[in-house]
């Protein structure tokens, strides 16, 4: 039976440690708990949930030695995969609101790592690109987080990787298409 002496008060709320989720979760206060043994989809996901919380502090850790931040190492590296790329297009492919992208390509060309110009076709639209700076600094910063990522799946056989890409994106493209179904019901 779940104990509440894992509980504590943070800034007046109660909290229960993270650390008890393999023995129970919580919801609210509606007493609703599940032991341990959870199995199925929902099992699957707090194990999924909880390996990219791992994967992600650890990439981060290794970007942010590199002076960069994630949001930062995102864009420098989707220009440096596709190259030079309006503002409107970069937000939503680093998962970034229009005032945001716009406050981070700001910074990086206050930085001197990307340069932003108006598109010769349209003066509406501003294309973001990598300086030659921005170039070094990103093709040394990916090799790096590169072979950080080597490192963290380097217990899976080639083929264990490639059968774990093909189901996370299956998975991924499911979730996309509930969420766009999700979406059209709301807005009729």
């Amino acid at each position: 039976m779940f104990s509440f002496s894992n509980r504590r008060q943070l800034y007046g709320v109660n909290y229960i440690d993270v650390n008890i989720v393999d023995e129970c979760i919580l919801q609210g206060d509606s007493g609703f708990y599940m032991r341990r043994g959870l199995q199925g989809t929902d099992h699957v996901w707090i194990v999924m949930m909880k390996a990219m919380r791992a994967l992600t502090r650890y990439a981060t850790a290794g970007i942010e030695e590199t002076g960069l931040g994630l949001s930062d190492f995102g864009v420098l590296e989707l220009l440096l995969r596709e190259g030079p790329l309006p503002v409107n297009t970069i937000g939503p492919m680093v998962d970034l609101t229009p005032g945001s992208i716009s406050i981070l390509v700001d910074r990086l060309v206050a930085k001197g790592l990307v340069s932003r110009v108006e598109s010769a076709e349209d003066r509406r639209v501003r294309i973001v690109a990598l300086t030659p700076r921005g170039k070094d600094l990103i093709v040394s910063a990916f090799r790096k987080h590169s072979g950080q990522m080597k490192k963290v799946f380097s217990e899976l056989s080639s083929e264990e990787l490639r059968g774990l890409e093909v189901r996370l994106k299956k998975v991924g493209k499911r979730a996309a298409a509930l969420m766009e179904e999700g979406n059209q019901l709301d807005s009729h």
